[in-house]
């Protein structure tokens, strides 16, 4: 099975210590059971168990640590920390999100060339530590330029910090937390630790109603000392930017998790329940929706993946990942979205009821993709490689599947957070060319007449500035993007059951996303005629298939009896 199954999760081909890691996860979610995870969902209760074992297994200590820092088993394996985050997603967001801003917190003390903070920060997790990234401001959000966090220089060298900051993760626990602001006096940037629990460190609220401490904190006049600096200037703005890189990936993967343990809740559900004389798998339309969101679901975690092997040979001369990552955190976690949506309509008020993990679901799948920058912001970042990607193709040796157990030690030393113009892409056109089906021919077709139309009706200079315009146009980049890493990745997990008649599912959704983006790219205001004319062109009705729709459904139907978790 490509789609994890606690039950049976065999799929990642881990070291023993990874794979006692992730057992022993799914073995305490389990031990805790539904009624509890609902439980203490409905009662907002801090997550101590979790932590406690977390503490006790030492999982964020192994996972978290890079091996140069740690004092045993530790090593950064983004290909490992996959799986994690699946696992944790599938069993609740909060769980998820203590790790995710842990990961985000570390980010800046592993990019430090601070040795007395690193190893602060590995002997805190070797304790159980959680840790916090401490970037937003309540009145200009991740607007970075203009933090008003300030170091205050004193006569002896160290220096007072004083300021607020916003919706931080792990506020109310955090070992270290990483903060960015600038030095009074000569605005200079600056990434420095601080402890939670310092007299001084007033966390104010929680300012979300939910298990997660999300928090408001106040610094007033905590001391700080040069021991305490992770960076200055030009390297803590880096710093800042790098870390959500990393971060921002994690967010698919939530997804992926959170959409994998709702699909197996639905499909048993709708599969043993009757109306109107059938059983509910047996309409028509259910059959449909619940084969796109599979197939939905299937794409999210090749791209995820596919993505996660350019992330780990990733260096300073190859930077694909820049484009990649943000489109798990974009695309992914709006494709969880529709996942959950089209399940919904299945089970229709079911969804809502206090003790389905869906009703859970539904809440958590919309954050995600308004976290570590929106959607739209993303976007935004993603258009800038279009050019290069479409017209200035580079050679690059294959990246093969990265599930080596080796320390990702790029992701510390990813350089200068600049120069996002000059990153060139392998050309995308052979894999493409490489599936002779149906559906993929299709949406050749229609990728050979948006690069046309960039060609023959290049948007003017009103057009880059229009936003709006911008986003509709980014949306079919994207895709066009998506879609080539899950082709990559489909040859690489042939074996796992991504078959031809997978792919051609999967490119029957792509083709009728395609052409919903070029009709929203030709009603927006400023589209030209002739970029009318093109749009239009882009419109495809996908290849039906009866045989294959039917071998797939079976596929589909067979998950109905293939997990559900202990009550």
């Amino acid at each position: 099975m490509f789609l994890l199954n606690p039950k049976n999760p065999g799929l990642y081909n881990l070291d023993a210590r990874s794979r006692e890691i992730i057992e022993k996860t799914i073995g305490f979610f389990e031990a805790k059971g539904k009624t509890r995870l609902k439980a203490d969902d409905y009662d907002r209760t801090w997550y101590a168990d979790f932590l406690e074992f977390v503490k006790k297994e030492r999982i964020f200590a192994t996972l978290l640590t890079p091996s140069a820092n740690s004092s045993s088993d530790g090593r950064w394996d983004t290909y490992r920390n996959c799986a994690f985050n699946e696992v944790l997603g599938f069993y609740g967001l909060c769980y998820w999100y203590t790790w995710q801003v842990s990961i985000l917190g570390l980010g800046p003390i592993w990019m430090s060339a601070n040795e007395e903070a690193r190893k602060k920060a590995a002997e805190a997790l070797e304790n159980g530590g959680i840790f916090a990234f401490g970037l937003s401001e309540k009145e200009h959000g991740a607007d970075i330029y203009s933090t008003d966090m300030q170091l205050v220089p004193q006569a002896e060298g160290t220096y007072l910090a004083r300021g607020d900051k916003y919706y931080i993760g792990n506020a109310n626990k955090a070992a270290m937390v990483a903060t960015f602001g600038k030095v009074e006096g000569t605005g200079e940037y600056v990434f420095f630790a601080v402890d939670s629990q310092h007299p001084k460190f007033e966390c104010v609220k929680n300012v979300v109603p939910s298990q997660s401490y999300v928090g408001e904190f106040n610094l007033h006049d905590v001391p700080v000392t040069e021991s305490d600096i992770l960076s200055r200037g030009r390297e803590a703005w880096d710093a800042s930017l790098n870390t959500v890189n990393v971060g921002k990936y994690n967010l698919g993967w939530a997804s992926i998790g959170i959409c994998t343990h709702a699909f197996y809740e639905a499909i048993r559900h709708a599969a043993n329940r009757h109306l109107y004389n059938m059983t509910v798998t047996d309409f028509p339309h259910v059959k449909r929706m619940f084969t796109d969101a599979w197939a939905r679901l299937c794409a999210m975690k090749l791209f995820a993946l596919r993505a996660s092997d350019y992330f780990r040979s990733a260096s300073l001369e190859d930077r694909r990942y820049l484009l990649y990552n943000p489109v798990v955190k974009m695309k992914v976690t709006t494709e969880g979205e529709k996942v959950i949506d089209l399940i919904w309509d299945v089970i229709a008020a079911k969804g809502f009821e206090r003790d389905m993990y869906f009703e859970m679901a539904a809440r958590d799948i919309r954050a995600l993709p308004k976290l570590e920058g929106t959607v739209h912001v993303n976007i935004a970042l993603i258009v800038k490689f279009m050019k290069n990607y479409f017209f200035a193709p580079a050679p690059y040796p294959e990246v093969s599947r990265r599930d080596d157990p080796v320390d990702d030690t790029f992701l510390w030393q990813q350089g200068p957070a600049s120069g996002l113009g000059k990153i060139r892409f392998h050309d995308y056109r052979p894999v493409y060319e490489s599936f002779d089906l149906p559906n993929v021919r299709l949406f050749r077709e229609q990728i050979k007449v948006f690069k046309e139309m960039l060609v023959k009706a290049t948007p003017s200079e009103e057009q880059t500035k229009d936003i709006d315009f911008l986003l509709a146009a980014g949306e079919l980049f994207t895709l066009i993007v998506y879609g080539q890493l899950v082709l990559e990745n489909a040859r690489i997990h042939e074996k796992d059951g991504i078959d031809a008649d997978t792919v051609d599912q999967i490119f029957d959704v792509f083709v009728r996303d395609f052409s919903r983006y070029a009709l929203e790219l030709s009603s927006k205001p400023t589209t030209s005629p002739e970029q009318m004319e093109f749009c239009a062109r882009m419109f495809r009705k996908p290849v039906f298939d009866p045989a294959r729709s039917q071998r797939i459904w079976e596929r589909v139907y067979s998950l109905k009896d293939a997990y559900e978790m202990n009550p």
